[in-house]
């Protein structure tokens, strides 16, 4: 069943991991307080509307409690991004991502549950977004406007199958560049098409942003 998304603030950091999301094919949830943002995201996410994060009865009107995952990327007020967190774990909210302003910021967040706290001056909200998507992402270098390398751990639907048997060059367009057994230290630089896949193994892959996004959600998605 396909993941639900909501992301509370569209700033230029919530917008980039709103659209990310949204281009992804994910269902997302768009919430702000000001109308000229909402109408930017309405032909973009799956919902745009106006709405006080702050308010609890506001945000039960919306579902927000049916909602996988929560990004808050509120912009400077501190104080709405705390509670506005504080809110969503109350109301059992599975993952709650937070931008944090500074290092306070984030230290509070941490102690009142966040799921998960990033810096976006650190992080691009593309990358974020991936992470966000699947747990098993866990990197991504861009080589230029259109590649990148990522660093993928392996999947249920990878482990236990050699590279010959995925395939991924012929399927998805993309190479594995090598493989970073779980039970190894070194790294296996041109791993064999035989080389079984372990669970807790990493691979680094390279291709085309197109086509990563294609092998993401073939493989690197669990169910």
């Amino acid at each position: 069943m396909k993941k639900e998304f909501a992301v509370i603030g569209l700033g230029r950091f919530g917008a980039s991991v709103c659209r990310e999301l949204s281009a992804e094919g994910m269902d997302v949830l768009a919430i702000d307080l000001l109308e000229s943002k909402v109408s930017e995201f309405r032909n973009i996410a799956s919902h745009a509307v106006i709405a006080d994060s702050t308010d609890e009865k506001a945000l039960k009107e919306l579902g927000i409690r049916n909602i996988d995952h929560v990004i808050v990327a509120i912009g400077e007020d501190i104080q709405a991004s705390i509670l506005t967190t504080l809110i969503l774990k109350e109301f059992g909210i599975k993952k709650v991502t937070v931008k944090a302003q500074n290092n306070y910021h984030e230290k509070v967040l941490i102690k009142i549950g966040a799921d998960q706290v990033i810096h976006p001056e650190r992080d691009m909200g593309k990358k974020i977004a991936h992470s966000i998507i699947s747990n098993n992402f866990l990197d991504q270098l861009e080589l230029s406007d259109d590649h990148s390398i990522i660093e993928i751990k392996s999947s249920k639907k990878m482990i236990g199958r050699t590279l010959v048997d995925l395939d991924i060059r012929a399927n998805y367009g993309c190479n594995v560049v090598a493989i970073k057994s779980s039970s190894a230290k070194e790294m296996n630089i041109s791993p064999l098409a035989t080389d079984i896949i372990e669970a807790g193994d990493v691979l680094v892959i390279i291709g085309s942003d197109q086509d990563i996004s294609k092998l993401e959600k073939g493989l690197v998605i669990d169910d």
